[in-house]
């Protein structure tokens, strides 16, 4: 699967662990940065992301913020978009179930302690 995934400076640490567990999963993926901390608009990632997965070009999107709340808002004015903010494996698997979520969105703040199967679930619920 083709993951499109992108951070704002909060979520910079935590796209570093997303990374490790969609390689692991032996997923594809390409970063849309950010790539160090200096302050960015969190919209200006979630658009990219968005347009990059509701073009086809990749399959499903993470992204990353402090809350994951304003990157799901930004995600979700794309056209085709479906974001969805994943806390727990509960959400990841109704997000994909029943709103067909092509977007996961995480928070830094509150990261999930059980990060890499709420990320697997998601990518891996049909």
């Amino acid at each position: 699967m083709r993951i499109a995934i992108g951070c704002d400076h909060r979520g910079l640490n935590l796209k570093k662990e997303v990374i490790k567990i969609v390689t692991e999963a032996g997923h594809t993926y390409q970063d849309f940065g950010c790539f160090n901390t200096d302050s960015v608009d969190y919209p200006d990632v979630a658009q990219k992301v968005g347009k990059a997965v509701a073009k086809g070009e990749f399959d499903r999107g993470i992204l990353i913020c402090g809350t994951g709340i304003g990157m799901c808002i930004a995600a979700n004015k794309v056209n085709g978009i479906r974001a969805a903010q994943c806390y727990d494996n509960f959400c990841a698997t109704r997000a994909r179930l029943h709103n067909d979520a092509n977007i996961m969105c995480l928070g830094a703040e509150e990261a999930p302690k059980n990060l890499k199967e709420v990320v697997n679930t998601f990518l891996t619920t049909e």
